[in-house]
């Protein structure tokens, strides 16, 4: 028979959304590939994981235990994000696309190609690869970052993939899709995809932020004369939802909200890094 002492650290279910930072987007002659959204884990029942998986199973927490969460910041222009993290569970960094120079890089989900390069490759169970793009040339676009829910160039050349909607917070919102690509001149541009990609810029254009808090990818830019500049990818978030029974204390280090939903709360983190626990 369980006693009143063992009974408090008794396993229960607590469903989460982890997406890390998306990646800025590139500058390029040609145009600059747009950022990867960063990677999305989900385990809501009913819903999907990034790059067509299925939701992971739900975690089983103890009370009076410590578990770390991290909020991976967006990467600024031609750089990565930062890696969002719940416990043992790590969202992978959107990867940043091509510059012109040497290949997009590997994320969550990947970056798009831009001229000779081509694109970069999501991370298994989080999101999908960046786009190649068309053409080297006047007139060529490049490539668009890969989204959790589809990759770069799946609507056109030059597009951010699209996000995943969740309705963990009790409606539904689409995070983490890619940034759209730069192109060589000021026609012809990426728009980003659904879920906070940025959309990508023309000749002389400083290309749009990816969305906070979406992991979205920043978009591309042209660096010719004049010069434009690609734009910073989207912070991520984590978000837990658990049953209202529990209360959550948060470290100084995070900030976050929470709200009750019927018979659960949930708890969002939108900054920061430190130790959360539940009794």
């Amino acid at each position: 028979m369980l006693t009143a002492a063992s009974s408090a650290v008794l396993p229960q279910e607590i469903e989460y959304l982890i997406i890390a930072g998306g990646a800025g987007g590139a500058n390029a002659y040609y145009g600059g590939g747009g950022g990867g959204a960063g990677g999305y884990r989900s385990s809501v029942f009913g819903e999907s994981s990034g790059g067509g998986a299925s939701a992971e199973s739900a975690f089983a927490f103890a009370t009076s235990t410590n578990y770390l969460v991290t909020v991976g910041a967006g990467g600024a222009h031609t750089y990565s994000g930062n890696d969002s993290k719940f416990h043992t569970f790590i969202s992978k960094a959107g990867g940043v696309g091509s510059d012109g120079y040497g290949a997009a890089v590997v994320g969550g989900s990947g970056g798009g190609g831009s001229g000779p390069y081509g694109a970069a490759a999501g991370t298994a169970n989080q999101g999908y690869g960046g786009g190649p793009g068309a053409g080297t040339s006047s007139g060529a676009i490049a490539g668009g970052g890969g989204g959790a829910g589809e990759a770069g160039d799946t609507d056109g050349a030059g597009y951010g993939g699209d996000g995943v909607s969740s309705s963990i917070t009790g409606s539904a919102v689409t995070r983490a899709g890619g940034g759209g690509a730069g192109s060589y001149l000021g026609t012809g541009l990426g728009p980003g995809g659904d879920g906070g990609g940025a959309d990508g810029a023309g000749q002389g254009v400083n290309a749009s932020p990816g969305t906070v808090n979406t992991g979205g990818g920043g978009g591309g830019s042209n660096y010719s004369t004049p010069s434009g500049v690609g734009s910073a990818g989207g912070s991520g978030i984590v978000i837990l939802k658990y049953p209202n029974t529990f209360t959550i204390t948060v470290g100084a280090g995070l900030t976050s909200t929470t709200s009750t939903i019927g018979n659960y709360k949930v708890t969002q983190f939108t900054a920061g890094s430190d130790n959360i626990s539940f009794s």
